[in-house]
């Protein structure tokens, strides 16, 4: 129920509410995460909804148009993974943005759904383990981490995109070539 509220438009501390339930319960951890994965999934709907009804007018108001092309290009080259990912990262990353532009971008519903489950699935599994092996105290240390760091955390994910673009970009040329 928590998941699918964080999901639909309400955000919810849903990692806490599945840590503190794996951690009362090591046998249910499964459970646990496919429970909030599925309720993400399906709280998403509401977001699909309006982001597929009036979604692409609400997003060329609040982004510059250049940006909103790309966005826009991402999710019709690669909509699946466009949407896992964003889907995978804990707070505070803006991830309803992310369906938003999904469903603006007119990404399909059965995709849409399967990417948002699959993506949660990886973060909810992920923290379950880190519960498991580690325990609450650890995850929410690296939260505070995260969050305090959160500029720096950007700078080095974009720093990793470029170089992995240019490694990319070097090698289909000497293959052309």
């Amino acid at each position: 129920m928590v998941a699918a509220l964080d999901g639909s438009a309400i955000g919810l501390p849903v990692d806490a509410v599945v840590a503190g339930y794996v951690y009362q319960n090591h046998a249910r951890f499964l459970l646990y995460v496919l429970m909030a994965s599925a309720g993400s999934a399906v709280g998403s709907m509401v977001i699909y909804a309006i982001g597929y009804a009036g979604g692409e007018e609400l997003l060329r108001k609040r982004i510059p148009p250049a940006r909103f092309d790309k966005i826009h290009g991402t999710f019709d080259k690669h909509p699946f993974w466009s949407l896992m990912f964003p889907a995978m990262l804990p707070p505070p990353t803006p991830f309803k943005l992310f369906a938003l532009a999904a469903a603006a971008s007119e990404m399909g519903f059965v995709k849409f759904e399967l990417a948002i489950f699959s993506g949660r699935m990886v973060r909810f599994f992920v923290l379950g383990l880190l519960i498991l092996k580690l325990g609450p105290e650890f995850v929410h240390g690296l939260a505070e981490l995260f969050r305090a760091h959160l500029y720096w955390l950007w700078i080095v994910v974009a720093a990793g995109l470029v170089i992995s673009l240019v490694v990319v970009k070097r090698r289909r040329s000497r293959s052309m070539g």
